[in-house]
């Protein structure tokens, strides 16, 4: 489980294809406090450290992973987001992320206002019913809150620490970025779905 809160922009120092899909190699000032066998959200993706040395740590992305979001898109030099996931004691600071991506979005366009910024994220329509307006959103692991919506774009306002410390200052338009909807709205979609007297009982009080 994670947060959303990036806590590093790390590099890719090397990328492998192997029977399992891809392996990376990244470096990060949090290489210290990560552990073989820990979760490392990259870019949204909640993924397993196979190995650190030093400064960089090794994670293993399936085929799977890699079609469904933009790791497979990532190259020697490229930054990603990274956060821990959190612990016990932590505060929760944006909102709860799973590190599981629901889709890719595109960089539609991008508003410079001085002090801060307005991205335009389109996405996949179907995606559309798991949003609400000032909802959550995790892009690329970034928790943001949804400024306006629409059938299949989204605007986010960003201010300039989070371009600073995450790598959306790198973002140019037709750019893919990972999605994550809210959990929340995932799981009562399920329990709508299997159980039909439920959505009737919800319907009567709305």
């Amino acid at each position: 489980m994670f947060t959303g809160l990036i806590q590093d922009t790390g590099k890719i120092k090397s990328v492998t294809d192997n029977r399992e899909g891809r392996e990376f190699v990244i470096e990060t000032n949090l290489a210290s406090q990560i552990k073989i066998d820990d979760s490392v959200a990259t870019n949204g993706v909640c993924l397993t450290a196979t190995q650190v040395d030093g400064k960089t740590f090794r994670c293993q992305a399936i085929p799977v992973t890699l079609e469904k979001t933009n790791l497979g898109k990532l190259s020697e030099g490229s930054r990603v987001n990274l956060e821990l996931s959190l612990r016990a004691e932590d505060r929760l600071g944006g909102h709860m992320v799973q590190g599981h991506v629901s889709g890719t979005g595109q960089v539609l366009d991008i508003r410079d206002f001085g002090k801060t910024w307005e991205f335009d994220i389109g996405f996949e329509a179907s995606l559309r019913k798991y949003m609400i307006l000032e909802g959550s959103i995790a892009i690329d692991g970034i928790s943001l809150t949804i400024a306006r919506l629409y059938d299949s774009k989204l605007t986010v306002c960003i201010i300039p620490h989070t371009l600073e410390k995450t790598t959306l200052g790198d973002k140019i338009l037709g750019d893919t970025v990972n999605l994550e909807v809210d959990m929340v709205a995932k799981y009562i979609e399920s329990f709508l779905t299997r159980d039909p007297s439920l959505k009737a009982d919800w319907s009567k009080n709305f």
